[in-house]
């Protein structure tokens, strides 16, 4: 990896890293979920308006309207709201151990959705990714049981998988970061669902709570994807994407200094059986003559907290 792409790719797992963290900085702050998600995409749509503005992006075709609204209400919006309530109950670096679980949900969908094959090393491979899930849920909560955190978490990562699964034909028409700001526009209609009482909240939470929010809608829900891009367009795709298995350990490390949340011990070791799970299908579950759906799932643009 050069220079260019080993720091853009940097900066993008350390934003992406910080947001797990941030939310739950937000919900400490006095800020209900619902509001916490719809300040975060409300700002990180404003940049995507600024962004079109000035480069002018794509119009998509009126017949792939319908198809980027679907996708942008999985990948946006049913994934961070799961995402964001089931942080109410569930550490920042735990709720990235179940989300970086998701391109096992992603193989499973392709093989159902678009008839991919994987061979006894892919389903084993799947085996171990929601063995580690399920050690994760059960580890989740004060001491060990099953959390409803932990099941929206989940919610979370099945959702981000279809949006995986699904965009790739759109970046044969469309740049990555166009679509992006589509994805989130569509994304966050269904967010304003929250707005009742979201002006009081605001006048009564501290400044920094309603900072960090920015913040999080703001880097790592809007700039990370530019620097993803340069990232990718600068060095070997599969280099770049293998440094996507740091970012739960970067998610760990950033909660631990910003807010002081250490995982539980099986939470991390189901961690590593989901990674070993995802390593296992990506590398030896599926024909190298033909992309298979954790490729595709780490050449897109990536789900960050």
């Amino acid at each position: 990896m050069n220079v260019k792409a080993m720091v853009a790719a940097s900066v993008t797992l350390l934003l992406w890293s910080s947001a797990f963290a941030g939310i739950r900085v937000g919900l400490a702050a006095g800020y209900t979920a619902g509001h916490v998600v719809l300040i975060r995409f409300l700002s990180a749509s404003a940049v995507f308006a600024i962004y079109a503005a000035v480069r002018r992006i794509a119009v998509p075709r009126l017949r792939d309207i319908p198809f980027i609204a679907v996708l942008g209400f999985s990948g946006i919006s049913v994934y961070h709201i799961a995402l964001t309530f089931g942080e109410r109950t569930v550490q920042a670096g735990t709720a990235s151990l179940i989300i970086a679980s998701a391109p096992a949900f992603t193989a499973l969908i392709a093989v159902f959705a678009l008839s991919e094959r994987l061979n006894r090393f892919g389903w084993l491979g799947i085996g171990l990714g929601f063995g580690g899930v399920a050690v994760i849920a059960f580890a989740s909560g004060h001491s060990p049981s099953f959390t409803y955190g932990a099941m929206l978490l989940v919610l979370a990562a099945v959702g981000t998988s279809f949006f995986f699964v699904y965009q790739k034909a759109l970046y044969t028409r469309y740049s990555p970061i166009d679509m992006s700001a589509y994805f989130t526009w569509f994304g966050t209609i269904p967010m304003l669902w929250f707005t009742p009482g979201l002006i009081h909240q605001i006048a009564r939470v501290p400044v920094s709570g309603t900072l960090t929010i920015l913040y999080i809608g703001v880097f790592p829900a809007a700039i990370a994807y530019g620097a993803w891009a340069i990232a990718l367009s600068a060095g070997r795709a599969g280099v770049v994407t293998s440094a996507l298995y740091l970012e739960p350990v970067l998610a760990i490390v950033v909660a631990w200094i910003w807010i002081g949340e250490v995982p539980h011990l099986i939470s991390i070791l189901g961690g590593a059986l989901a990674t070993a799970g995802v390593i296992v299908t990506s590398l030896w579950g599926h024909d190298k003559t033909v992309p298979n759906a954790v490729t595709v799932y780490a050449e897109a643009p990536s789900q960050e907290g």
